[in-house]
């Protein structure tokens, strides 16, 4: 194998820069331009014959300039004669398209991932994804990381001997089962139903929560309305503390706001998946960084080891 090659979109150049320092390697410049006609030009500014390519982008607003971006400089390694190239999405904003639930509505996060193969995407290295089937949209390997042990490792420098952690709902309870047994602590979910993007409902919460410190954890907040509803019921039942964790801190229109300003909520953990702008950032905010399980997962990955082993 060739030596590696790090390209970066627009997206979150800032993580990119952090995984190539953990990877002691440069990031190559990329030049990226708009035409007149509102058509964007990318051209990889570094050799990728017969190299082993990582293009690191995640699809984050505003998504669908940066997914082509993406697809355009996929396009320009398979053109430019790669030996293989590996798309890094620490987050797949069309992971929540992942079924039809109704009538007449594409599943987006299958097509985007066939997108990707067709531009030249060998493999790709992903995130949290929102739902497990969407992992067999990709027609292409995957090696799917999750966040787990950075958030398990900020959490356990508090007393968690009256601690519970809670799901927002049953979907995403069996990784907040996993946080639990890594933490040493109870696990509960809320039972939820969604009537629209914004709008929830949680009738209970499975678990014991009464007089009990609470984390809750999701894989992401988008408007905050699920989290939002999760407090009114763990205030109803009455709690003695709650933190809010998870991987991706989308905070879409002014959801990090709404949720900071609650004032049982003590924290917000988050990690670097998506870039938060610095006048968003609140005094409750913590962001984690998962440059290096990146970083690591692309040596691994580039060396022919196991992705798999690092969460032995």
């Amino acid at each position: 194998m060739r030596e590696i090659v790090v390209f970066s979109g627009s997206a979150h150049r800032r993580l990119a820069e952090e995984v190539c320092q953990h990877l002691e390697t440069p990031l190559s410049p990329v030049r990226i331009e708009r035409f007149a006609n509102d058509c964007l030009e990318v051209q990889l500014q570094a050799n990728c014959r017969e190299r082993d390519i990582f293009i690191i982008q995640p699809l984050v607003r505003p998504v669908q300039e940066n997914l082509v971006e993406l697809l355009l400089m996929l396009d320009a390694a398979k053109g430019a004669s790669a030996l293989r190239t590996t798309v890094v999405m620490p987050h797949y904003s069309y992971a929540r398209s992942d079924k039809k639930d109704a009538p007449r509505i594409s599943i987006g996060g299958r097509l985007v991932a066939d997108l990707m193969a067709t531009a030249g995407a060998n493999r790709i290295l992903a995130m949290t994804l929102h739902a497990p089937q969407v992992h067999g949209f990709f027609s292409v390997p995957v090696d799917h990381l999750h966040a787990l042990r950075e958030l398990a490792q900020h959490f356990r420098q508090y007393d968690l001997s009256n601690t519970t952690v809670v799901s927002p709902d049953l979907g995403n309870a069996k990784e907040a089962a996993h946080f639990a047994r890594r933490l040493g602590v109870q696990v509960a979910a809320g039972a939820k139903q969604r009537f629209a993007d914004d709008r929830v409902a949680i009738s209970a919460v499975i678990g014991d929560v009464a007089d009990r410190d609470i984390i809750i954890l999701d894989d992401e907040i988008a408007k905050g309305s699920t989290v939002l509803e999760l407090l009114n019921r763990l205030r109803d039942i009455g709690v003695r503390s709650i933190r809010v964790a998870c991987t991706h801190g989308l905070f879409a229109s002014g959801a990090l706001k709404r949720i900071g300003d609650q004032p049982d909520v003590l924290e917000i953990v988050c990690t670097n998946t998506v870039p938060i702008p610095a006048e968003e950032h609140i005094p409750k905010l913590k962001v984690l960084s998962v440059a290096p399980a990146l970083a690591e997962a692309m040596r691994r990955i580039h060396n022919g080891e196991s992705v798999s082993a690092l969460f032995d």
